[in-house]
């Protein structure tokens, strides 16, 4: 069993990395034996994240903003630069953006659609050569998207722009997965519901929006880190290797109680 969910030898690349639930994910996949890769535009924090992920493991912080095609190609050029082979590529760098539907600027319409869709379909193809160098028949490279529950159903939030990018992530995973498993890389995508983040904040820390929050999640709580770095484990390990194409929902039972 240990060594269907070992992920030893194999090297990941987690942007977003530095916290919430990329940092998450990074835990578990330096925990599983992988060598890590984070990335933040935040130094400060990827230097504190670098820090606590050494202690479990080996891994190695890169300065990256994925904002624009720019800081998309220089962490993609940085990896190169570190490693011959990527068998772990986790997307998980993203933004929102709320305001109310007769307001919504077209700033918060580009700053998330540029970062969530755009930066991950061109991160994912500029690796595309250190991730064909690690895919084998018998132990295939693999992509995880971090997609939302948001992107599914109608959220109760005024996040326009969030909810139609992670709906388009999880369409780009199915397309992508289509067109990459010939050349033996999986590419799926998670689907969190409430889990503790930056961009969470405001409805685990404001009382009444937590109450309204709670009242739609049956397991009554939000999420821990390692419960969604175990699903992105199983997805980068042996365990995962017949799965292609998936979104899979980790959202302590919303969507399957029809809220």
């Amino acid at each position: 069993m240990n060594d269907l969910f070992s992920l030893a030898g194999r090297t990941a690349l987690v942007t977003g990395g530095s916290r919430g639930i990329g940092l998450g994910i990074a835990t578990e996949l330096v925990r599983a034996g992988a060598r890590v890769l984070v990335c933040s535009r935040h130094e400060d924090e990827l230097a504190g994240a670098v820090d606590v992920l050494s202690r479990e493991g080996e891994a190695e912080g890169i300065v990256a903003d994925l904002a624009a095609l720019a800081g998309v190609e220089a962490l993609a050029a940085a990896v190169t630069e570190r490693t011959e082979r990527l068998d772990v590529l986790v997307n998980n760098a993203g933004a929102t953006w709320g305001a109310s539907i007769d307001d919504f600027p077209e700033v918060g319409w580009d700053k998330v659609m540029d970062l969530n869709v755009k930066s991950l379909h061109y991160l994912t193809t500029s690796l595309l050569p250190l991730l064909r160098a690690a895919a084998t028949p018998e132990l295939t490279a693999r992509v995880i998207n971090i997609a939302s529950i948001d992107g599914i159903h109608a959220p109760m939030m005024d996040n326009y722009s969030y909810s139609a990018s992670k709906a388009a992530v999880i369409q780009l995973t199915r397309h992508h997965a289509r067109r990459l498993a010939p050349e033996h890389i999986l590419v799926n995508a998670i689907a969190p519901g409430l889990f503790a983040s930056k961009m969470s904040a405001f409805i685990v820390e404001t009382p009444e929006v937590n109450e309204l929050a709670m009242g739609t999640i049956p397991l009554g709580r939000i999420g821990s880190p390692e419960e969604i770095g175990g699903t992105a484990v199983w997805l980068a390990s042996r365990a995962g290797g017949y799965v292609t194409g998936a979104t899979i929902v980790v959202d302590g039972g919303s969507l399957g109680a029809g809220r």
